[in-house]
């Protein structure tokens, strides 16, 4: 019995670490098709480039199943030790999809306008631009609370469970904590006009989580969670609720 509870959990981390590298993957494709909207100077740009955005949609709904998974997988363990915790993560993870949800939406909609523009002749370009520049905003904001807010408070959660109760080696998660900060910084800069959208500041601010997600998703595949750990949950849980 002990041998298959070890292998199930071997295997809920492995699938935990396939679900963080396709996040990452999915993540970059879809922010890279996107790149024909990001900038709105063409009003024609939606209407050439709809196939390439329909699938930059498609790999960001990807992203959204990759992140629901992790939060799905990593739910379990983390509340054995604390339930409150636990369930902060998947709400914080879950808000992060929200976002990236409705960023989804700005693009397919910036897509559908470019098109109805095209097919009237005689439509206004400044209104177009308006309109383009607002669904393009939506997306650069739902970014910013998305994978940068919600993704600095969910990492910080989970990172913070895995350094307490050891279940990973205590450097990762203490990166993965680092991490977390960094992005949740970069993130309240942007809110408040301090640094721009994909600046190169931010760039260097997200590095270290997106280092760690990939850092903990081999550690995941190749060893899983600690077993030690796994098997003292009534000890690591006290220890954390009294923190």
């Amino acid at each position: 019995m002990k041998n298959l509870i070890q292998q199930r959990d071997r295997t809920k981390a492995l699938i935990t670490g396939i679900f963080f590298i396709a996040a990452t993957v999915t993540a970059i494709i879809g922010v890279r098709l996107y790149e024909p909207l990001l900038q709105v100077s063409d009003p024609a740009a939606g209407a050439q480039h709809a196939g390439q955005i329909a699938l930059g949609a498609f790999f960001e709904l990807l992203l959204c199943i990759s992140n629901i998974g992790t939060a799905v997988m990593l739910y379990p363990f983390l509340k054995r030790y604390n339930e409150s915790m636990g369930m902060a993560y998947v709400v914080f993870r879950s808000l992060e999809v929200v976002f990236i949800m409705v960023g989804i939406l700005s693009m397919l909609a910036l897509v559908n306008l470019s098109v109805n523009f095209g097919a009237q002749p005689g439509a206004d370009p400044v209104s177009f631009r308006l309109l383009a520049g607002t669904l393009t905003s939506l997306h650069e904001w739902t970014f910013i609370l998305g994978p940068h807010f919600m993704l600095g408070v969910n990492t910080f959660v989970y990172s913070y469970v895995l350094c307490r109760t050891e279940l990973v080696p205590v450097k990762i998660a203490l990166t993965g904590m680092i991490g977390a900060v960094l992005i949740f910084a970069a993130a309240v800069m942007e809110v408040f006009g301090l640094f721009t959208y994909f600046s190169i500041q931010t760039v260097l601010l997200a590095l270290p989580i997106a280092v760690y997600e990939m850092v903990l998703a081999v550690y995941l595949i190749r060893k899983g969670f600690n077993p030690n750990a796994l098997e003292k949950p009534e000890v690591e849980s006290g220890s954390l609720q009294a923190a």
